[in-house]
């Protein structure tokens, strides 16, 4: 499978994607950092990819997006952004609404 067929395959079976540098409990970046402790404070669990054992996601997924940086959020198979926009969402409250109507109904609990 193409590299990019596998983000987008990646992207479309997750409801809720983030890559980043590092993982979750370990972030290898400032910036990814800061974007997950905005989805943990969400309360929704969410699939990520490190992008820094993933050099060929890393390489691909800016000309997959067409956004340069990282952290990259998916909801939906949407591009979010990244860290910036992440906190801007959380701090206004857009981000728990956007996250939590990602979560189909069946696993909520």
């Amino acid at each position: 499978m193409d590299i990019l067929e596998s983000i987008k395959e990646q992207v479309e079976s997750n409801p809720i994607m983030l890559y980043m540098k590092g993982s979750p409990q370990a972030p290898q970046c400032g910036f990814s950092a800061q974007t997950v402790q905005c989805l943990m404070a969400c309360g929704e669990r969410f699939s990520y990819v490190d992008i820094l054992s993933e050099p060929e996601i890393r390489a691909n997924l800016p000309i997959y997006s067409n956004w340069p940086t990282f952290p990259q959020l998916y909801v939906n198979g949407e591009l979010v952004g990244g860290c910036d926009i992440i906190t801007e969402m959380f701090e206004s409250g857009e981000l728990a609404t956007l996250i939590k109507s990602a979560v189909p109904e069946s696993i909520e609990g």
